[in-house]
């Protein structure tokens, strides 16, 4: 049986005052094509389906347009709710939905939804966890010993009863770090915008018992630890921070137990988001002027500021994002003096300071291990300021 994985649609979404609601239907017709060029048996929609927990009306059409084009193609669906969706509003219609193979999970309510399928190797069995705090997994395992997300999950997973002989699939929604560090975050949510007040992070040993984890959350596509635990990442780039990351949606092959196959499938959006950089007049020499209907942040190097040179670049790329300046004058607006509360203190010390003065106690360990975990992997934490 062969599936895609698909999450973070993020329907409904602005970018820089940029309405994507044509750049998404676009890519959900050639998500549309790869399932039919692929004979895909069935879709796994990992989270985060509208960006707004109240969607706009192109929004809800769009992805009604979807569903019912998946439905045509009976392609059976399985849909959990992400932090960008409001439980009750997915929700909605999901008993009727149930009719047409299309399963929507929106909601924790002590137990995980599971959906079980046949195919010539036997069972297959699909697991759904939408987003979930551990504050929710408390409240229905009140004698559990709960402190994290992480140990939200394996509680969660300790009642949950999975017949490990059979073929497993989980879909969740959860910022999951492997073993070896933290995801390459891109997009919206990213590692700084995680809360470190409330230990967000889950390990994959969670998912031991699972053939395939179809993870939703981290827009930059991805393996954890091994093939099969996977974030899908967006199907467009919707962050200037992700000019360079290329898209692509997993296609799951499941033969017999043990046996897994993991297609990555290139995803070319309507319109590019790239990053120029150079002198004003270099960029907008005739040869250099390319793909100008794109979504473009400008970097002008040029010592002297062009006052009109947005509007310059507008006539040419109506799609202009943003532009800024790179030079001596914005180099030496970055080099500013250590003030004396963080001058000769480690990247450790300033932290717990702040968290002090913030907080008004101290930084708890497991929370400070998690920064400087963190920042080794942006490649900072090792100077003395």
């Amino acid at each position: 049986m062969r599936f895609i994985h698909l999450s973070d649609l993020h329907i409904g979404k602005s970018v820089n005052d940029f309405n994507m609601i044509d750049d998404q239907k676009y890519i959900l017709n050639q998500i549309l094509d790869i399932i039919d060029k692929n004979k895909v048996d069935g879709a796994l929609l990992a989270g985060d389906i509208y960006d707004k927990p109240i969607p706009t009306e192109d929004a809800v059409s769009l992805l009604d347009y979807f569903i019912n084009e998946l439905v045509k193609r009976n392609v059976k669906t399985f849909i959990i709710s992400g932090n960008h969706d409001s439980d009750e509003r997915l929700n909605f219609g999901s008993n009727l939905f149930e009719k047409s193979q299309v399963y929507i999970f929106s909601k924790y309510e002590g137990e995980l939804f599971k959906q079980t399928l046949k195919d010539e190797f036997g069972n297959i069995n699909i697991y759904m966890m939408p987003f979930i705090k551990a504050s929710q997994v408390k409240h229905f395992y009140e004698d559990e010993e709960i402190l994290s997300y992480d140990s939200a999950v394996k509680v969660v997973l300790k009642h949950t009863e999975i017949n490990k002989s059979e073929r497993n699939i989980i879909i969740a929604h959860q910022f999951v770090a492997g073993k070896s560090g933290n995801p390459e975050c891109g997009g919206s949510e990213s590692i700084a915008t995680q809360n470190v007040g409330n230990v967000e992070i889950i390990g994959t040993d969670c998912f031991d018992d699972f053939d395939y984890v179809a993870l939703g959350h981290i827009h930059s596509p991805q393996k954890l630890e091994r093939e099969t635990i996977r974030y899908s990442g967006s199907p467009l780039k919707y962050s200037l921070n992700e000019v360079n990351k290329d898209k692509s949606v997993p296609i799951i092959t499941l033969g017999e137990k043990g046996n897994i196959d993991v297609d990555l499938v290139e995803l070319k959006p309507l319109r590019d988001m790239r990053r120029i950089k150079g002198r004003l007049e270099q960029l907008l020499a005739p040869e250099n002027i390319v793909s100008t209907d794109d979504y473009l942040q400008v970097t002008l190097t040029d010592e002297i500021p062009e006052p009109n040179a947005y509007n310059i670049f507008r006539a040419y790329y109506p799609n202009i994002m943003k532009l800024d300046y790179e030079n001596s004058h914005t180099i030496e607006s970055e080099n500013v003096e250590i003030t004396p509360l963080t001058k000769n203190k480690s990247f450790e010390e300033i932290i717990s300071d702040f968290y002090k003065l913030k907080y008004n106690e101290e930084i708890p360990s497991e929370e400070l291990q998690i920064m400087l975990e963190i920042a080794r992997e942006a490649g900072v934490g090792n100077e003395t300021y």
